[in-house]
């Protein structure tokens, strides 16, 4: 089964991309292709990326919600079990310059997140922030709900596909 997300920067055209899912027995590989053209929008270094809980888009990004959170736990890094994160917590993503282009190139796997069944992600809005995760562990007000990871610079709606 597979998955893509089209993401959008919610003000202007300055960051494109698709995140792919596919399973993988158990797993779910996550490949993530985003290009920005504005140093000012998409920064090198780490960008928080999330599942949020709602499939809606609109303003700015705002109208997806919170992080997608069925089971009610606290925020925490990717690698973490089900009981020490979100599902919606994947992480962070590195961001690159190489000359003009500022992109991410990444692939990753995990466990948690599921295109079929109970908590699945069809559906449901992915999100790139414009600051790193902090797994939590930050120590500011919002660390343990969303990471401290900055305002949503680009979203899209997850959806099936071939």
């Amino acid at each position: 089964m597979k998955a893509v997300c089209v993401l959008a920067n919610s003000k202007n055209d300055s960051i494109t991309g698709t995140v792919t899912f596919k399973s993988i027995n158990q797993v779910v590989e996550v490949q993530v292709e985003i290009e920005c053209c504005d140093d000012n929008t998409m920064k090198p270094g780490q960008h928080g990326l999330h599942i949020h809980e709602y499939g809606d888009s609109r303003n700015g990004c705002t109208s997806s919600g919170g992080h997608y959170n069925p089971l009610n736990v606290d925020h925490g890094d990717q690698k973490c079990d089900i009981k020490n994160r979100h599902i919606g917590d994947l992480g962070n993503v590195k961001c690159v310059k190489d000359g003009v282009k500022t992109y991410i190139r990444q692939v990753m796997e995990d466990s948690l997140i599921k295109l079929d069944g109970e908590h699945s992600i069809i559906g449901r809005t992915l999100v790139l922030h414009a600051d790193a995760d902090d797994f939590g562990l930050g120590g500011f007000d919002d660390s343990k709900i969303t990471g401290h990871a900055g305002s949503r610079i680009a979203c899209g709606v997850i959806g099936l596909c071939n």
